[in-house]
């Protein structure tokens, strides 16, 4: 029960105009009394809004006066970017639903406290001579002008003349909020200036309005003139660099996915990562090395600069995109764009910090963070800053990365790109490799891939499919690769041949050795891979140190290093981190050809390093027994050890014994498997299968997309199959929210027979859906005298089944007694309502007893024509002959009459059922004894209904009554009747009404802000929810709430004669309405009340009462 003083909204009145009202002193703990007008008082959304259109720029001085936390203002920030006005509501919206008192008044003190007035006025009398002479600034005109245009906040020092030591000294103060800063500046400005105040800061302002739009015009030029230098000029073929293409010539969409609630959900469009309602203002991006990352953000480049329409950045006023491996040692992200994006341009750092902190719509994009020099470092800077949400919270970030950051913001919605799909690959084709040369064209390249199935994973990378694209164009003797190694060299070589074809100096011969002799670069290329911290670029002068100035300008001319300007100066890297992996591969090789420490690969990790382990593998013949060694010794490295194996292009008999040992344990194909991976293993199987290697178990996780297809293979998700395999022993399924119906469970059946080998097919997985039976006539006959087991594991209470092949039902596996516990089915989803009916018909069929089902709050329809309880997700529960108790609650399920028959006859079908519970809307009336099935009756069966304040009741079978259950005494204590919810009251009074009817006492009924109004005859009091509390003949006290409410002589006769119908109230009391001074024409209820001596009370305050005479019907002093 809440206690009175918790509810109580009351004051020290002195006439009917007014009300009580109370709050709780947060320091002492003392209730303050105060006085407001009822008119007044109440702080409706209405008036919120209206005061945010007024003050939206001082949300955060207010919020702060209003002592809302630091971090909720942060978080209201966040949340509502660019528009102050919500943020102002937002904030007085939290405010007002977790202050003890929230009033006007209070907002009233806390303007007063911040000098703000909320009158709407016109400021055109400033502009009239003289006026401006009685105007002095006051506080709320400082604040609003410093939530304008902050940022400028030091433009608008010098526009008053303040020295420029004060603003150092201001900035110094204020590190971080502008808005502090220009409001200190106003303050010094008042402090110290002699001229008339309103107008001169009027002027100054507009002066720093005319400056920032300058400011802001001639960053967004300058910006958009640097992203067209990069965008108008992409390469897809490092060695080609006579061929530049804009972005939109060649971008296209490949794969985006989101990470929801634990899964990963697909996007229809690269546009919905900043589209994305649900994202929180920092936004990763997550992608593979050569997976679009870079060139993802070249397009939001070309969307912005050009006004792309549709584009989520086509109305954003400032659009910053940092490469951060550039940005090595640089503390400042102003300084950054400085010298990275605006370095042609006459514009100061201060400018554009100015500019940002003032602009209402900026989005920064971060490239690379995996590339960033400074990833792992822990001093602070601006990028890890932001990264954390330090800086620029009220901003859209999004950060492009291979992995996620060491440190970043938790709350960061997170993005994969998942690469080329088929799709993908023929909108590119067209778009940027054939062009204008026809379907022919087209075919003709899509069959090379074809021909190419080694290489039809890799090509869901981006990087490699537009290399592999372009050369299968152009080069009419493009040829078959048996690994990706092969192609690699192909390609390389390539790169060589075009560039040593155009050089017609003397020097060919000497650059030619380059070809083949590049072990400085390998080396080079694999320290920087093996530092516990990756070095992927270096300077100009430490390259031609280890490579000679030659060998460096040879392999920078070839297109696989790259010069770029950084903080620092000049640093080479590599066109791409696969590059630099192939180059480390050839030291790898030769490293671990003869004896070698494994030390050296501590930090070289095969999920981020796979290319390296391959192409080294692919290599060298010798190397790659020691490397798959060593992989094989790693956790999880059976996979990259698949992947190694297949690089080997000799005769396969010369690794079937690394085959057979990686197949003695469970080949497992996972959901978060890029298609590589699982191709892959699935390669291993067929190895294995062509080569009679026996193969322990397939695990499929999470993977399948459908159990088998029409074409006898089992679908992934990914769109490869899984074709049958004569040495597989044992097949495992795991994963949940699967649907395998008895069709497809069919085909897995005749699946499992062509696995000649296979003795176990497991299914196990929480909303995993398995058919409750198989025909028996369409399992194989095969199967049957194999002997296979065919499982399903940990099923509800962490039961097994076994599937009985002679009659297709499932029978409880093993020996142990089983019995499923209670069984609980919330308001939820229709995934888990569809497992856990399944669960429990495959229980009852096996025979299982099923201790208790709880159906709490997600009962549609007791029980249905079909005889089936209903539930609220559509599925039907079906009567379960081992079921032995039901609990069905639902303050808000009517349960009628007709409806209750139903529902004991379902009970009567349960065939073990021995108690039925309830805490629903029940008919007050009997039950017709006559309907209510025999068998129950014979059964004994107990339905129990849980009314108030722990009441229960027992429905006697034999007349159809509800009694009280049990010997004990029983009353009803305290009941709380509140308008808010209809539901609830109407559970309420059903349940009150039973209580009286039974003659069980109640002590006493508050009806809360119910607005009750007692019918002509008094029998009774209609709520606000539309229910009606008739009368209660063992009601003991009555209590009226009604906050501010104004009632007439009729009202108060009407409850006054309720309440003489009462028979057993002793006690009436009326709580916060205003009433009229005398009660008339009432003398009969008067009387009766008077003769029953019941007092009726009047509550003043929280301590002063006044009662009703009941010989005058006046009120007076409490006697």
């Amino acid at each position: 029960m809440v206690s009175r003083v918790e509810r109580w909204r009351g004051g020290n009145s002195t006439g009917p105009d007014h009300q009580f009202a109370s709050s709780s002193d947060r320091h002492g703990g003392q209730h303050i009394m105060s006085w407001t007008r009822s008119e007044e008082s109440a702080v409706s959304d209405d008036y919120l809004r209206d005061l945010s259109s007024k003050i939206a720029g001082l949300w955060r001085f207010l919020g702060r006066e209003l002592k809302i936390p630091q971090q909720t203002l942060d978080r209201i920030g966040s949340n509502n970017p660019g528009d102050v006005t919500a943020k102002c509501y937002q904030s007085l919206f939290y405010w007002r639903k977790d202050s003890a008192n929230p009033s006007k008044q209070v907002l009233e003190n806390a303007r007063r406290a911040m000098n703000i007035d909320t009158e709407e006025r016109s400021d055109s009398s400033l502009d009239r001579q003289g006026d401006h002479k009685v105007h002095p600034v006051t506080e709320q005109q400082r604040l609003a002008s410093s939530s304008e245009k902050t940022g400028m906040w030091r433009y608008l020092g010098e526009e008053l003349h303040i020295p420029k030591s004060v603003l150092d000294n201001i900035e110094m103060k204020h590190s971080r909020e502008a808005v502090n800063r220009c409001h200190d500046v106003l303050r010094q400005w008042e402090q110290t200036t002699s001229e008339p105040p309103r107008l001169v800061l009027k002027q100054a302002q507009q002066k720093v309005n005319e400056i920032y739009t300058g400011l802001e015009k001639k960053l967004t030029a300058a910006l958009k003139m640097t992203y067209r230098k990069q965008y108008d000029a992409i390469q897809p073929i490092p060695y080609i660099r006579d061929r530049l293409y804009r972005i939109d010539r060649i971008f296209v969409e490949g794969g985006v996915k989101c990470l929801v609630a634990g899964s990963w959900e697909r996007l229809t469009s690269y546009k919905d990562i900043l589209k994305d309602e649900r994202a929180t203002l920092l936004r990763v991006i997550e992608g593979d090395p050569g997976y679009g990352k870079s060139t993802l953000a070249l397009e939001f480049a070309y969307d912005w600069g050009e006004g792309v329409k549709g584009s989520p950045v086509e109305n954003v006023r400032i659009l910053i995109i940092l490469r951060l491996r550039q940005l090595g040692g640089v503390q400042s992200i102003y300084r950054a764009i400085k010298w990275f994006l605006l370095s042609e341009e006459n514009v100061q750092v201060s400018d554009i910090k100015a500019v940002i902190e003032s602009c209402h719509s900026v989005k920064i994009i971060l490239d690379g963070h995996d590339e960033y020099p400074d990833r792992d470092s822990e001093k602070q800077n601006d990028i890890r800053k932001i990264v954390m949400r330090k800086m620029f919270q009220d901003l859209n970030v999004s950060l492009t990365t291979r992995y996620l950051p060491k440190h970043y913001d938790q709350s960061a919605r997170r993005y994969k790109l998942t690469g080329f799909d088929d799709r993908a690959r023929d909108e590119y084709i067209r778009k940027a490799v054939v062009g204008d040369a026809g379907e022919q064209a087209v075919r003709r390249v899509k069959q090379k891939l074809k021909d190419n199935p080694i290489l039809s994973d890799l090509c869901d990378v981006p990087l490699i499919f537009v290399m592999f694209a372009h050369m299968a164009h152009e080069k009419e003797d493009f040829r078959k690769f048996k690994s990706v190694t092969e192609f690699f060299l192909y390609m390389i070589s390539c790169f060589h041949h075009h560039l040593l074809s155009k050089m017609r100096d003397t020097n060919v011969g000497q650059m030619r050795r380059f070809e083949n002799d590049h072990a400085s670069l390998d080396q080079m290329a694999f320290d920087g891979l093996s530092k516990e911290h990756q070095q992927l670029s270096w300077s100009e002068e430490e390259v031609k140190r280890q490579l000679g100035d030659d060998c460096c300008e040879y392999y920078v001319r070839l297109g696989i290093l790259i010069k770029e300007e950084v903080a620092a100066g000049v640093e080479i890297r590599f066109y791409h981190k696969l590059f630099c992996e192939w180059f480390a591969a050839h030291h790898l090789a030769r490293l671990s050809a003869g004896d070698w420490d494994s030390s050296v690969l501590e930090y070289v990790h095969p999920y981020d390093l796979q290319y390296l382990y391959r192409f080294a593998c692919g290599l060298s013949q010798d190397s790659s027994e020691q490397l798959i060694n060593y992989l094989r010794s790693l956790p999880g490295g059976d996979k990259f050890t698949i992947l190694c194996l297949l690089e080997q292009t000799g005769d396969l008999k010369k690794f079937v014994n690394v085959v057979s040992d990686l197949c003695k344990k469970t080949l497992k194909i996972s959901e978060d498997d890029n298609k590589l991976v699982q191709r892959s293993t699935l390669q291993l199987l067929e190895i294995a299968s062509s080569h009679g290697v026996p193969t322990v178990c397939l695990h499929l996780d999470g993977c399948l997309f459908e159990a088998v297809t029409a074409g006898g293979y089992i679908l992934l998700n990914s769109g490869l199959h899984v074709p049958p395999s004569s040495t597989l022993e044992t097949i495992e399924i795991t994963g949940k929210c699967l649907d395998i119906p008895e069709e497809k469970m069919i085909r897995l059946l005749a699946y499992a027979e062509k696995c000649e080998k296979l003795r176990k097919l497991t299914f196990q997985g929480k909303q995993l859906l398995i058919p409750v039976s198989v025909q028996a006539e369409k399992i194989p006959p095969s199967l049957k005298t194999r002997t296979i087991e065919v499982l399903l594991l940990h099923s509800l209470d962490g039961l097994d089944y076994n599937l009985n092949l002679i009659e297709g039902k499932w029978v409880k596996h093993g020996s142990a007694t089983a019995r499923i516990g209670d069984v609980d089915l919330h308001s939820g989803n229709q995934d888990e309502h569809e497992w856990m009916v399944r669960e429990l018909t495959r229980a009852s069929a096996a025979g299982i007893p099923i201790s208790c089902l709880h159906l709490d709050g997600c009962v549609s329809e007791a029980v249905t024509a079909s005889g089936n309880i209903l539930l609220n997700s559509g599925l039907h529960v079906p009567p379960s002959s081992t079921l032995e108790k039901i609990e069905i609650t639902g303050k808000s399920l009517d349960i009628p009459e007709q409806k209750m028959i139903e529902l004991l006859a379902y009970a009567g079908e349960c065939e073990r059922l021995e108690k039925l519970t309830l805490q629903c809307l029940i008919p007050l009336s009997a039950v017709p004894a006559e309907q209510i099935p025999p068998s129950l009756k014979t059964r004994n069966i107990e339905v129990l209904l849980h009314s108030l304040k722990g009441l229960v009741y027992d429905l006697n079978l034999i007349e159809g009554k509800w009694v009280k259950h049990g010997t004990g005494t029983a009353e009803v204590g305290d009941v709380r009747l509140h308008g808010g919810n209809q539901n609830e009251p109407e559970w309420m009074v059903r349940e009150l009404t039973r209580a009286s009817a039974a003659g069980i006492p109640i002590a006493r009924v508050d009806i809360d802000e119910c607005s009750a109004v007692a019918d002509q005859s008094g029998s009774s009091l209609a709520l606000s929810s539309q229910v009606s509390l008739p009368i209660l003949s063992t009601l003991q006290k009555l209590e009226i709430w009604d906050r501010d409410r104004r009632m007439d002589n009729t009202e108060v006769v009407g409850i006054l004669s309720y309440t003489a119908q009462c028979t057993a109230v002793k006690e009436l009391e009326f709580v916060g309405q205003i009433l009229p001074d005398r009660v008339q024409g009432a003398e009969s209820t008067l009387s009766t009340l008077r003769s029953r001596n019941v007092s009726v009370t009047r509550r003043v305050t929280y301590s002063t009462w006044k009662y009703l005479n009941l010989f005058t019907g006046r009120w007076g002093s409490h006697g």
